[in-house]
């Protein structure tokens, strides 16, 4: 655990590094005469560090801020590179160290080349600015896709580890979900599919933002469909979805319990807006009574919604057996998996159509600087790509203390952006910043190194 929360196999420095030389090379090619003639400039770096003072910065080219590592487009981009097609005799054998490298014979190196060959076309079709007519200034044009690619030639390799149980686990990418696209690699996903009979993988946060994310972004950019959903819920998220403060989440109350079913069934209805084929999944706690847990099932049961308890927490794989053998009896049923919107529906209905189905707003509106920006965009062929929106997890509208089911509220939208080398469009929602701070009691007050062994990291 320790070394996965830690400096991973250099992956999150790898994409800080080319993120960053991006940087360098857009002010320093602006230093040396700006040929390309910038006048805005789009692109940001990044840290992987929470630090509010760099959600404002000036440097000697002008006012700029810093994104959080794992919302930048190169988290992003490396995340949707190509997928790996064959992968089977490569993973035929034991590998010596986390990073698989996939150069077991020709075919593998070839493969390794396409993807690699992906990765720098990617890079290069990075919007970094615009120029003074107002026409996007690409990466390629400053010839640094190259040596982004160069420091970028391990990470894009997937990570393999085992868990507890000796199973394996591919780790690899790491978007946010509250302001990325919240899913593992593509090249993660289709490498565990090539040698696996099942694969399970996680969107980050609710059906609002990693599921909705996961299947109008990765499913459509890789080609893929879940065969079927697993909705995890627990009592407590029920509680404070329905008011229960903090101090008082596990004390038995089992009429909040019934107060917060909207929420879980929204979220049901989300999914089943993507794919027929669901299963709610509660992560029990100790301090659930089966009072409470009765009225989960029982609204699963009224909606027909297949139902199950899991205690893999506490119990390892043994606590998922149930879960598991509930889920095998659902992959039985066809899947009728869909999108929300189209490729060629515009920037606003696509907007819209998240916004009103999934966050269950009844109003978008859009300031006078963004339907430019939309409109820019459209004028310029961007607009089939699909969105990025980027929002609070703590609730399904924009505004973190609106609990419940969302309904009844208005979607402001404040900017856009567009990540043209993930390809995607970012929309930025209320008040939501790509620079997390600190909070009052920091994690790192809990942590230490004490005879030799790493405490507090959790």
């Amino acid at each position: 655990m320790e070394d996965i929360n830690l400096a991973f196999t250099g992956d999150m420095s790898a994409i800080e590094s080319a993120n960053n030389l991006l940087c360098a090379a857009i002010d320093n090619h602006i230093y040396f005469g700006n040929e390309l003639e910038i006048e805005k400039v789009t692109f940001e770096r990044c840290v992987d560090v929470n630090d509010r003072a760099l959600r404002k910065v000036t440097t000697d080219f002008g006012k700029t801020c810093f994104t959080i590592t794992a919302a930048s487009e190169i988290m992003a981009l490396l995340c949707l590179a190509k997928d790996i097609e064959d992968l089977k005799a490569a993973c035929e054998h034991d590998y010596d160290y986390v990073a698989i490298s996939f150069t077991r014979n020709t075919d593998d190196i070839m493969q390794v080349r396409k993807d690699i060959e992906d990765l720098k076309e990617k890079i290069g079709n990075i919007i970094i600015g615009y120029n003074k007519n107002n026409n996007p200034v690409y990466a390629k044009e400053l010839k640094v896709e190259g040596a982004m690619t160069v420091l970028l030639k391990d990470a894009i390799k997937p990570n393999l580890v085992q868990t507890l149980e000796n199973t394996p686990a591919i780790v690899h990418g790491g978007p946010f979900a509250n302001i990325a696209h919240g899913c593992n690699s593509l090249i993660a996903t289709n490498t565990a599919l090539s040698v696996a009979d099942y694969v399970i993988t996680e969107a980050g946060f609710g059906s609002d933002l990693g599921a909705e994310k996961f299947f109008d972004i990765k499913c459509r950019k890789g080609n893929i469909k879940p065969d079927c959903v697993v909705l995890v819920t627990t009592i407590k998220s029920l509680k404070y979805n329905a008011g229960v403060e903090k101090e008082d989440i596990l004390l038995e109350n089992v009429e909040k319990v019934k107060e917060g079913l909207p929420n879980l069934l929204v979220h049901i209805e989300n999914i089943q807006k993507f794919s027929k084929n669901i299963v709610v999944a509660l992560n029990k706690y100790s301090t659930d009574s089966v009072e409470e847990i009765n009225v989960i099932k029982e609204l699963c049961e009224k909606k027909n919604i297949p139902f199950e308890i899991s205690t893999a927490y506490i119990d390892g794989g043994e606590g998922a057996v149930n879960l598991a053998e509930k889920v095998l009896d659902v992959l039985k049923n066809e899947n009728d998996f869909q999108f929300i919107y189209e490729d060629n529906d515009d920037i606003k209905t696509k907007i819209e159509k998240v916004s009103t189905e999934v966050y269950r707003a009844n109003k978008v509106e859009y300031t006078e600087e963004v339907l430019k920006k939309i409109d820019n965009l459209e004028q310029k062929n961007l607009s089939n790509l699909p969105i990025c929106v980027a929002k609070t997890q703590y609730s399904l509208s924009e505004d973190s203390k609106k609990l419940g089911d969302g309904y009844e509220h208005t979607i402001h939208v404040r900017d856009i952006k567009v990540y043209s080398g993930a390809g995607f469009i970012v929309i930025y929602l209320g008040s939501i910043i790509t620079m997390p701070a600190l909070s009052k009691n920091p994690n790192y007050l809990n942590i230490d190194f004490v005879d030799n062994n790493i405490i507090g990291l959790s």
